[in-house]
């Protein structure tokens, strides 16, 4: 890893910040978009660029907002990844957030969250805090494959159902759904049952599918080499350069993701869920003999 001293880190609008960190990944997920070349890393993926000086410009941003808002991170580098154990800047960032009433929308893979689930807590407590979770495939020795420097999906339902007991809201995301190797009723099936069991608000699904771009496309399909002998051909036959691969089956699992999260009360829809995860609750002024 390198360190940098950024200019800023917050983007977005008053209504939502969002937040990287880290810039790059060590989970090696074969799939990862972040990897693409549109997003002009000029150092290699696994030379995580680290903002050393992310919290003290995430309190000089908050501190002069006007009113608080939902802040995220996640969304390009998970902010859980190995550097996090040693330096915490993801912890010294939910501080800041804690300390000045602003709510927290964290997304990750990895169980070291709970590591900070005292901060997560509170921030639930005095704001608002939404606990994300990407879950892929059911099979622990697949994941392993396609996720292969993080911990499993077993465990991260444990960290899901740990939130749950600590009162945090929690959405998964199932995606991506990789063509011929986890596109199955079973998989999905088994991970939205346990996305139930657990108590998860709502699951983000983009159409049964995953998304390649120059950059990503080589890398997964030295992959898909590596643990699939001949599923680039098949890739390449069936759906050439093209940027979105939607599953063969996507239309009977997306109608089963449907049914399932309709029977068990979850939201279904990217909208529904990026609108609970981005709004902030109502703040209720203490009440006074004048207003009875």
């Amino acid at each position: 890893m390198h360190f940098v001293e950024a200019k800023s880190l917050l983007t977005g609008s008053d209504g939502y910040y969002g937040m990287n960190i880290y810039r790059g990944c060590t989970h090696g997920c074969i799939y990862c978009d972040s990897r693409s070349k549109c997003y002009r890393f000029t150092h290699p993926f696994e030379d995580i660029e680290v903002k050393q000086n992310a919290p003290e410009l995430l309190e000089k941003a908050l501190k002069s907002k006007r009113r608080t808002c939902m802040i995220g991170t996640g969304a390009m580098s998970d902010p859980y990844m190995h550097c996090e154990e040693e330096l915490r800047l993801t912890r010294k960032c939910l501080q800041v957030i804690l300390k000045y009433g602003f709510g927290a929308a964290v997304q990750t893979k990895s169980d070291r969250i709970l590591q900070d689930i005292d901060l997560l807590t509170e921030i639930n407590k005095s704001a608002k805090c939404v606990v994300q979770m990407t879950l892929t495939t059911y099979d622990d020795d697949l994941c392993r494959i396609l996720e292969p420097n993080v911990c499993g999906t077993k465990r991260r339902v444990e960290v899901l159902e740990a939130m749950k007991e600590r009162g945090i809201p929690t959405v998964v995301w199932l995606t991506p759904i990789l063509p011929f190797i986890n596109d199955t009723e079973e998989n999905i099936t088994a991970i939205l049952n346990e996305c139930a069991r657990v108590g998860v608000k709502g699951v983000i699904d983009f159409g049964m599918g995953l998304t390649l771009r120059e950059g990503d496309r080589e890398y997964y399909y030295a992959a898909l080499d590596k643990h699939f002998p001949g599923m680039k051909e098949r890739y390449i036959q069936r759906y050439g350069n093209a940027y979105e691969l939607p599953s063969p089956k996507a239309k009977e699992l997306k109608s089963i993701f449907r049914k399932i999260c309709e029977d068990k009360g979850m939201l279904s829809t990217p909208e529904k869920c990026f609108r609970f995860i981005g709004e902030m609750p109502p703040k209720y002024k203490q009440m006074s003999i004048f207003d009875l």
